[in-house]
């Protein structure tokens, strides 16, 4: 009834009052009924709603500018902005993305899909709007446990140095997958708590407000001084002792509280936080009792929320978990390090079995690197378990901390390829290029579930700088007769014939099995490769086979642009094989969101499409 009434940017501001609430309700009941058919984040969204709908009432967008960091919390922000059809066709393919995006509406000022950025970000258009005589308002909204970055510290100590208003928005709900870890939770949480310092505040404002004629005057001047009551009262005021101006903490959920504490905020000619407190997954019952497992979520039954479809095979992830377990029980130097994610990287039982050899260091993917460098250095094995697309967060890390000392860190990459619905900022595609640039690396992946155990026993069993990368989704249980021995460097052949080779890597080896019987049931020979290594090459097979090889195709989940099939190219035209190359692989370019099965389509990566491309291939050079 309400929510029908927002159509445009601004409608909510000519709802009466009375009607905040009830338009709350109906913008959670909308969000549970849609999120649970497409899949998407539920819990971080249910939680901001009243806050979102507090700056909708507060600011003027689009002249104003809102930064969301991460910005899967934005979907009150789409709806309150005219984007209510398209959460039908939310993170499908040609639809509505789950982040905001410039390309998508005037109100998404700034892309975002990664953590900690928006400070900097809201930095940035504060000095363009003043260098530009703008006067309107920024905002970054930030949680709490993208404080754990170290990008968001390094925003902060230079907005500290700001002569005009910004207003950075805390969204404080105790987690941020995960539930959060470190000192800034704890600090945080002795923000929330300290019910004698509001307590206080509150009471002497209210008795000095009954002084007649003086009374506000007294309160007004108070308010102004830089020692007031906040650095008497409470110790450290982090913020407040940088230059940032505190304000809070405010009930998150209340809307008029809310729209008070921004109009303060924007009277201030410096930077200011505003603490809010909310509570993630908000008016969803399964979602305020599992907010981790309702962060991203698969769709889902209303009435349990429990999932539609049941997982009936095991997954990359619960692999790797197996295999950690196992691996921690065999050797006491195994450790394992998080960037805030245990669940998400399948680490929670090697926590729940070896607490104190697991280590979430928060969303710090730099320091989680660098600290297991740290842990190698002192004669330790760390693995390092992150989604591909967070772990380029820390390439300097990697480089210099990492591999220049050539340390023993295997770096566990899940996600690895196109992930599908998250979309452009979330795809791992990559990693192969960055990773088979530095020295010292070791690059591999695995075909099936049972040589992911392999590998990662290979790994850890290493000596020196190893990352082992995977994709998302149902682990191929195809191929189980073939579990040839790891070897540093080699590739395993698989069917061997002549002609045409198929070289694939990971993910790509059971396309290649698909793509091997379409060119034989055309009529062409043809010999299966699984690669395993991307890093070092299996120099030795190209030689075999361009002896009885016309052509080599190389198939990778990765972008073109220096990953396996450029480097298989350049040794063979150095060498100069008489072996033809071809590269399949992903174009050079961001890629939307979407199911991954038609985004493989969409790209040319589906096995028809590659046959095609190699018969043709082969017949314009015979």
């Amino acid at each position: 009834m309400y929510l029908e009434q927002i159509n445009q940017v601004n409608d909510i501001k000519k709802l009466d009052k009375s009607e905040w609430e009830p338009l709350a309700q109906e913008i959670r009941e909308f969000l549970i009924e849609k999120i649970s058919v497409t899949g998407g984040h539920l819990a971080s969204n249910l939680g901001v709603v009243e806050l979102t709908m507090a700056m909708h009432l507060a600011f003027d967008f689009p002249q104003d500018k809102v930064v969301w960091d991460v910005g899967h919390q934005s979907y009150t922000h789409k709806l309150l902005t005219g984007r209510r059809a398209g959460f039908d066709g939310l993170r499908k393919y040609g639809g509505m993305s789950g982040f905001p995006k410039r390309k998508e509406s005037d109100c998404d000022c700034f892309d975002t899909g990664h953590s900690s950025t928006s400070i900097s970000a809201g930095i940035g258009l504060v000095e363009a709007r003043d260098l530009l005589g703008g006067s309107y308002s920024v905002l970054s909204v930030i949680g709490d446990g993208a404080l754990t970055g170290g990008m968001a510290f390094e925003a902060l100590n230079n907005a500290s140095r700001l002569k005009s208003n910004f207003i950075i928005v805390l969204n404080d709900n105790q987690m941020s997958i995960a539930e959060n870890v470190g000192g800034i939770s704890q600090y945080l949480n002795g923000l929330r708590s300290a019910e004698g310092y509001n307590n206080f505040k509150e009471g002497v404002q209210n008795t000095l407000e009954k002084i007649p004629v003086y009374g506000e005057g007294l309160v007004r001047q108070i308010k102004r001084t830089k020692s007031g009551l906040k650095q008497l009262v409470i110790p450290g005021m982090f913020f407040e002792n940088m230059g940032i101006t505190y304000l809070g903490p405010v009930d998150g959920h209340n809307i008029e509280q809310l729209i008070r504490t921004f109009r303060d905020a924007k009277k201030i000619r410096h930077a200011v936080l505003v603490h809010v407190c909310t509570r993630k997954g908000k008016g969803y019952a399964p979602a305020e009792r599992h907010p981790s497992r309702f962060h991203g979520a698969e769709p889902f039954e209303i009435e349990t929320g429990l999932p539609k479809h049941k997982r009936t095979k095991a997954n990359y992830t619960d692999i790797f978990s197996t295999v950690m377990r196992k691996l921690g029980d065999r050797d006491e130097k195994v450790v394992a390090i998080t960037a805030a994610m245990p669940d998400g990287t399948g680490l929670k039982r090697f926590k729940n079995m070896f607490p104190d050899r697991f280590f979430d260091v928060g969303i710090a993917e730099q320091h989680a690197v660098t600290f297991a460098a740290g842990l190698a250095a002192g004669g330790l094995k760390p693995v390092v378990a992150v989604y591909s697309s967070f772990l380029q967060r820390a390439y300097d890390q990697i480089l210099h901390d990492v591999c220049i000392q050539n340390l023993h860190v295997v770096f566990a990459i899940d996600r690895a390829g196109l992930v599908g619905s998250d979309g452009e900022t979330h795809q791992g595609i990559f990693d192969l290029s960055y990773l088979s640039s530095i020295p010292n690396m070791t690059v591999m992946a695995p075909k099936n579930k049972w040589e992911l155990s392999d590998m990662l026993k290979f790994a850890v069993a290493f000596d020196g700088p190893i990352a082992l990368r995977y994709p998302r989704g149902e682990a191929y249980d195809g191929l189980r007769e073939f579990r040839a021995s790891v070897e540093y460097g080699r590739s395993e052949v698989i069917y061997e014939e002549a002609d045409i080779a198929l070289l694939a890597v990971g993910s790509m080896v059971k396309m290649a099995e698909k793509v091997r019987d379409i060119l034989k049931d055309t009529g062409y020979n043809c010999t299966l490769i699984n690669a395993r290594f991307v890093k070092p090459i299996d120099e030795a097979l190209l030689e075999e086979l361009a002896k009885t090889h016309k052509l080599a195709v190389t198939m990778e989940e990765n972008v073109r642009t220096g990953g396996f099939g450029d480097h298989v190219l350049e040794y063979v035209t150095d060498r100069e094989l008489p072996m033809r190359v071809l590269n399949v692989s992903l174009p050079d370019e961001y890629i939307e969101h979407g199911n991954v099965d038609l985004l493989y389509k969409e790209v040319g990566l589906d096995p028809e499409q590659i046959a095609k491309r190699v018969i043709t291939d082969y017949i314009s050079h015979m």
